[in-house]
C-alpha cells in the first residue's frame, strides 16, 4: 500500500494513535501554523512502529530562521514542556506537549523531502511492507528496550556500520532472503 506522507490526511483513517495525532494537529492548529514551511510528519507514528512515549516528529524547510523562531514561540510556548533551541546556525529544534503527547519540530534549510528524517521513514516503510507484522513487532520490541529506530532496523537486517547512513543504502530487494 502506498501512502502520500506529504499529506497528513492518511492519519485520520489510521490506528488510534494516528487518528489522535491527526486530531491534535488540527484542533491545536499546528498544521495551519506550519503550512508555510513545507511540513512533513515523519518518524515512527506515520508508519505504525511507534511505542508508548513516541513523539510526533515534524520536519520543516526554512529560509528565515529568525522569523520561524518567533512564530514557534508565539504559537507553541503556551504548551507544556516548551523548548526551542538553535542547534546550529541552520537548525531549529522545538518541542512541546499537548494532551500529554510530545511534539518535536526540526527545521533546517534543506528541503523536507531531502531531509534524513523523511528519507529514513520512507526506507523503513518500504522494508516493513516487505517484511510484515512479525518484523514490525521485533522492531517495536527493540525500541521498547531503548534502541532507536534506525539501529533497531539495522540490527534485525544485520546491517553493519553507521545505522543512519547504512539504512539509506540498504537494498531490501537484494537482501529479502537474508532476514530470518
Amino acid at each position: 500500500m502506498t501512502i502520500n506522507f506529504r499529506n497528513i490526511d492518511y492519519l485520520q483513517t489510521g490506528n488510534e494513535v494516528q487518528k489522535n495525532i491527526y486530531r491534535l494537529l488540527h484542533d491545536y492548529q499546528i498544521v495551519d501554523c506550519l503550512k508555510g514551511y513545507d511540513p512533513i510528519v515523519v518518524g515512527t507514528i506515520p508508519i505504525d512502529i511507534d511505542v508508548s512515549g513516541s513523539d510526533v516528529d515534524i520536519i520543516l524547510y526554512v529560509q528565515d530562521f529568525d522569523v520561524l523562531e518567533k512564530m514557534l514561540c508565539l504559537n507553541f510556548s503556551r504548551h507544556a514542556h516548551f523548548q526551542l533551541q538553535r542547534a546550529e546556525s541552520n537548525v531549529i529544534v522545538c518541542s512541546f506537549s499537548i494532551e500529554e503527547q510530545l511534539f518535536e519540530i526540526y527545521a533546517t534549510d534543506k528541503a523536507t523531502e531531502n531531509q534524513n528524517g523523511y528519507l529514513h521513514m520512507l526506507k523503513e516503510y518500504e522494508i516493513i511492507q516487505l517484511r510484515g507484522e512479525e518484523f514490525v513487532e521485533k522492531v517495536r520490541q527493540l525500541k521498547r528496550s531503548g534502541i532507536k529506530t534506525e539501529p533497531a532496523f539495522c540490527r534485525l537486517l544485520e546491517i553493519k556500520g553507521d545505522p543512519y547512513t547504512e539504512l539509506l543504502l540498504y537494498n531490501h530487494v537484494d537482501n529479502l532472503m537474508s532476514y530470518d
